[in-house]
């Protein structure tokens, strides 16, 4: 079977570990094609809408920069997010996964910086699937089986696979509520643009 011209089922000479990367990786590409269906048609106007009056967003502050709205445990109740603290959202975690994918020390929230409505953070989210990319064409089958250090903090019951595992749960998780936000607020206020 064929899927998007690229075979579904593993070839049978696979090993174990490049059978569960080529899984994986199958998996974050429809996970990224579905994502990349709602990404290319955000208008910047979308990213700040705000669903609900309990919301979180991304706020301008003095110096330019955007700030995330944020609390250290999740208020009750959990506010409804925006698209560009979704988005946001998904730079922070991606960020800090492919600091640990690479080695590197991973990013502290606060450095994470949301690079503004529209194309800047289409291209940010693309990049980081760029470097994600990265992260997985190398990764080895004893990469796979090693402790995860994120996001469960080195435990021993989490590889690597879990690791990817999870970075494709939660994409995909927070795609779809970009698409539901994108789409309700479609709904609420239809284009002006003919055709």
């Amino acid at each position: 079977m064929v899927c998007e011209g690229r075979p579904v089922a593993a070839s049978r000479n696979e090993t174990a570990p490049q059978y569960a990367l080529g899984l994986l990786r199958r998996q974050f590409d429809l996970t990224w094609e579905l994502f990349e269906y709602h990404l290319e048609r955000l208008e910047p106007d979308d990213f700040l809408w705000e669903p609900a009056a309990h919301c979180w967003t991304v706020r301008r502050a003095d110096d330019g920069t955007w700030v995330p709205d944020w609390a250290e445990s999740e208020p009750t109740p959990v506010p409804v997010p925006t698209i560009g603290w979704l988005s946001w959202h998904i730079g922070w975690w991606w960020s800090v996964a492919i600091d640990h994918a690479h080695g590197r020390a991973p990013r502290e929230r606060s450095c994470v910086t949301w690079p503004g409505a529209g194309r800047p953070t289409a291209e940010w989210l693309r990049g980081l699937r760029a470097d994600w990319l990265a992260a997985l064409d190398r990764f080895t089958g004893a990469d796979l089986d090693a402790t995860a250090p994120f996001p469960w903090q080195n435990d021993p019951h989490h590889t690597v696979a879990h690791m990817v595992a999870w970075v494709n749960a939660e994409l995909m998780k927070n795609a779809a509520e970009i698409g539901q936000l994108r789409l309700q607020r479609a709904a609420g206020h239809p284009s002006t643009t003919p055709g």
